[in-house]
């Protein structure tokens, strides 16, 4: 079921139908009552928390022809999205990927073959890029008035608007809001957007993909600010179930993923979604949760990442 389709004379279409609220029984999280937001079949390629980051951020553009530009890495799902929508809507677009000069991946392929433009910068390029978000028009030649900047994962304020449109779809589907959200963090956006659609009504929590991620809430606390949301809403962010830090994986993850997926058989990214399940999981089996908690856990896509961990 896709949510919104694009328009090849530069517009996006977005249509009433939503993503599936997936109910599942499982040994794997005694106590609580769980379902599972498929945002990964929200579109075949452009799909989960990008796809809607990326909703009000293209909106904008529409009309226009427009040169988008972005950051990633070698495997970003943000990237990936970023060059299938911006080839749907009619936009050109750089990526500005962190690597040495020539290392290739099988994503990196998809976007040039969508008309991308990608550029390698090293880790201090990168680095200058997340801290100013000016400093891309010193790594991208020929700047002009079209040229457009989404930052790292699409985090842009805009970005949260989308997101929060996903906490009205699952109170229409349940009939009411669940007692609590639980999603991956990367850059903190989504986990914002949610925050921000449940206005207090639901507890958040996140799980930080990525080492050392305490970070993220300063984040989540500016991004709400910028977006013009209030920032007093309760919500939470662990940080002890990276694994290993951003892309890294550990045994006991892959066994856990095995095991999920032959019990539900929805399929799994190791990076984020996996990660924030595996949580899910250890929390229940703390009673971490009162009896009968409704829990929505949000799969965010990034499916294509996978390539990634077979090569």
């Amino acid at each position: 079921m896709l949510l919104y389709h694009f328009r090849s004379d530069n517009c996006i279409v977005f249509t009433s139908s939503v993503s599936p609220c997936q109910r599942i029984n499982s040994i794997l999280f005694p106590g609580i009552a769980l379902w599972i937001k498929r945002d990964d079949l929200l579109h075949p390629q452009v799909s989960g928390n990008k796809f809607r980051k990326l909703k009000y951020p293209l909106q904008a553009l529409a009309g226009q022809r427009s040169h988008l530009v972005s950051m990633g890495g070698l495997w970003s799902n943000h990237i990936h999205a970023l060059a299938h929508a911006a080839a749907l809507a009619g936009h050109s677009a750089t990526a500005l990927i962190r690597a040495a000069d020539g290392m290739q991946s099988a994503m990196l392929d998809d976007c040039r073959a969508l008309g991308m433009h990608i550029q390698y910068v090293n880790r201090e390029t990168y680095r200058a890029l997340r801290d100013d978000d000016h400093y891309w028009r010193r790594c991208v030649d020929h700047i002009t008035p079209e040229h457009v900047w989404l930052p790292e994962g699409g985090s842009s304020p805009a970005a949260l608007h989308g997101v929060a449109e996903l906490v009205v779809e699952v109170g229409d589907q349940m009939g009411s809001l669940p007692d609590v959200f639980m999603l991956a963090c990367g850059t903190g956006a989504t986990l914002a957007g949610v925050v921000a659609g449940a206005r207090g009504e639901s507890q958040v929590i996140g799980v930080s993909a990525i080492k050392n991620g305490d970070y993220l809430r300063d984040d989540v606390r500016r991004l709400l600010q910028q977006a013009g949301y209030a920032t007093d809403h309760h919500y939470q962010i662990l940080t002890d179930f990276h694994h290993g830090g951003y892309a890294k994986i550990s045994t006991e993850l892959v066994a856990f993923c095995d095991m999920f997926q032959h019990q539900t058989g929805i399929p799994l990214e190791p990076v984020y979604t996996a990660k924030m399940l595996f949580a899910l999981h250890q929390l229940c089996r703390q009673n971490y949760f009162p009896a009968k908690t409704r829990v929505v856990a949000i799969h965010t896509g990034g499916l294509q990442g996978n390539r990634g961990f077979s090569e």
